[in-house]
């Protein structure tokens, strides 16, 4: 009876089409596949709440990006792919928490991988993960805030030009780059930012608990490269992304990389494409002088 089953033409024509079958329903993304699946979501640049011309992560930016990498059914882990010097402590938090609600719900593993850079706000990104890991070389840290500005005193003197300020509300102009400072101006702004490096200190120990070393400089908005950052508990290991996954999950692992559109203004221009009728846009230009300031604070 078994000889006969396996050689019967009707049954040998059943086995082939559901072979055929399975093949076909294992090539569609996201459906009937055996092998394990992991999505990774990039995270690559300033943080922040964009603008005209602006391009920073942001909520807003990440929100349907964050909901994809978490709408198949069947997920071994999402995976962050951080590469992001800083930038907004609101928008950090915005996306962690973001991040954090749908592996909550899903029930799935997040796992962040970081880059060049995961400091300040990057560190930020990197904590909506379960576990940390680094290239060996990779900028990990920086947990403090910074508030930076210019005085223009003694140059509007020399220009001969009058500066002219009317405000309702005693404080309205404080720290004004056109004025002195004020002791009593930079002492507020001082508070605000110990308040919100209070809140960061916060988060990293709700988010790593029982791993951070008793160091005081994790806290000093220090960084290091990730063997330093290992040992200080901020991240978990030493890997990259690909060789990570394919160790943890087999070689087989399905990788499907969600991205962000970039339409930068000006890598248009540089790159010879028509935008804006060959005008420079200004924002774009204050936005692309800020990224420089943010990345060259890292060696970048």
């Amino acid at each position: 009876m078994i000889a006969f089953a396996h050689s019967h033409p009707y049954l040998r024509l059943m086995t082939e089409t559901t072979s055929f079958l399975t093949k076909v329903i294992r090539a569609v993304p996201f459906f009937g596949s055996a092998d394990p699946l992991v999505t990774v979501i990039e995270l690559n640049g300033v943080i922040g709440a964009g603008g005209p011309g602006r391009k920073a992560l942001s909520l807003q930016r990440l929100e349907k990006a964050i909901a994809a990498a978490f709408k198949p059914s069947k997920l071994a882990a999402v995976a962050l792919a951080i590469n992001s010097p800083g930038g907004s402590p609101v928008q950090s938090r915005l996306i962690l928490n973001e991040i954090r609600r749908h592996a909550t719900q899903k029930k799935v593993p997040v796992l962040a991988f970081v880059e060049d850079v995961g400091a300040s706000g990057g560190y930020i990104l990197a904590l909506a993960g379960d576990e940390i890991y680094a290239d060996e070389s990779s900028i990990v840290g920086s947990i403090g805030v910074i508030s930076g500005g210019f005085g223009f005193v003694e140059a509007i003197e020399k220009l001969g030009v009058e500066r002219r300020v009317h405000t309702a509300g005693e404080n309205k102009s404080s720290l004004d780059p056109f004025k002195p400072e004020d002791p009593e101006e930079v002492k507020r702004l001082k508070s605000i930012l110990d308040e919100l490096h209070d809140q960061f200190i916060a988060l990293v120990r709700a988010r790593r608990p029982g791993k951070l070393a008793d160091d005081p400089d994790i806290f000093s908005g220090e960084y290091w490269t990730a063997p330093k950052a290992q040992d200080l508990g901020l991240i978990d290991g030493t890997a990259q992304l690909g060789d990570f996954l394919r160790s943890r999950f087999g070689k087989d692992v399905k990788v499907k990389r969600i991205a962000l559109e970039s339409g930068s203004l000006i890598r248009k221009l540089l790159s010879g494409g028509d935008a804006a009728g060959g005008l420079v846009d200004a924002d774009e230009l204050l936005a692309a002088a800020e990224r420089r300031a943010l990345w060259a604070r890292y060696g970048f």
